[in-house]
């Protein structure tokens, strides 16, 4: 039996009913005022008459969803691999470098300035130079969508390493903690709160990024993304598609949203004080 198990079956019962309660409310409320807002939705378009070209009903985007899956989830395919494989290397570099610059003050005074101007520069008006560069549409979409989740990765890993506690520091110093050793027992596992702040960020940031890139880049053809699809139901005034198109986009991002919630529980769910339940 674990700490958790204990701990919930050492609650009085009025708390414990009380801590049932409010994890169903947390499952019900929302799926109610969501088939709420479908049902408004249906009464809004069949009672005034709405075309369907101006704004289709649930039970149309839901046929269209149900006829269209195969082509809407070969381009889902296509936008969430850009998606993931940005996020996997905004990780990658975003920590690297955030140990780097944490390390060496040089480096920090080097690199922190330019991954600010990334940062801060719209990449809209970027990308088609990048388009223009890459080798590959394929690679132009990777990069833009990695610029842009590559910053909140970097700067709240970097904001954790340097947020150390500086008793700490000296603590490990007086033992005679090697700096590899002070990195790897003490300002790594201190910054994982922050790192995981910027991980949620750039996951939803990688989405709309990678939305955003195939929209500039005009990318059509089989292996296109659903940026490409957004736009094709427009111009054929295939609006139920349209709306099809976007829920699978925001479906998308909510999972994105709650497998990083997720893998963030996991991981704090016993530290630090921020992800424990106050005791009243």
């Amino acid at each position: 039996m674990t700490d958790t198990q204990d701990s919930v079956e050492e609650l009085p019962p009025p708390a414990l009913a009380a801590s049932r309660a409010d994890r169903i409310a947390q499952i019900v409320v929302p799926v109610v005022m969501l088939a709420l807002v479908i049902l408004v939705w249906h009464l809004y378009v069949t009672l005034n008459h709405v075309p369907h070209y101006v704004l289709p009903g649930p039970l149309l985007v839901a046929k269209a969803l149900y006829n269209d899956w195969p082509i809407l989830f070969r381009a889902l395919r296509v936008t969430l691999e850009i998606t993931l494989s940005a996020l996997a290397l905004a990780l990658l570099g975003g920590v690297a470098i955030a140990i780097v610059m944490a390390q060496s003050r040089l480096a920090e005074l080097a690199l922190y300035p330019y991954a600010v101007i990334l940062q801060v520069t719209p990449i809209i008006p970027v990308a088609p130079l990048i388009i223009i560069y890459a080798p590959t549409t394929y690679a132009a979409l990777l990069i833009i969508a990695f610029l842009v989740a590559f910053f909140p990765v970097l700067s709240n890993t970097m904001q954790g390493l340097k947020s150390t506690d500086h008793n700490l520091l000296n603590l490990f110093e007086l033992y005679g903690a090697s700096p590899l050793q002070t990195l790897l027992h003490l300002k790594i596992p201190n910054a994982l709160p922050y790192f995981l702040v910027g991980l949620r960020i750039a996951g939803g940031l990688a989405l709309i990024a990678a939305v955003v890139a195939e929209f500039v880049a005009g990318s059509a053809g089989a292996n296109s993304g659903l940026a490409f699809r957004l736009l094709e139901s427009q111009f054929r005034l295939n609006i139920p598609r349209l709306y099809a198109a976007l829920l699978l986009l925001s479906a998308t991002g909510v999972i994105i949203f709650f497998v990083t919630s997720l893998i963030s529980y996991l991981l704090l769910r016993r530290w630090p004080e921020s992800a424990v339940r106050r005791e009243s």
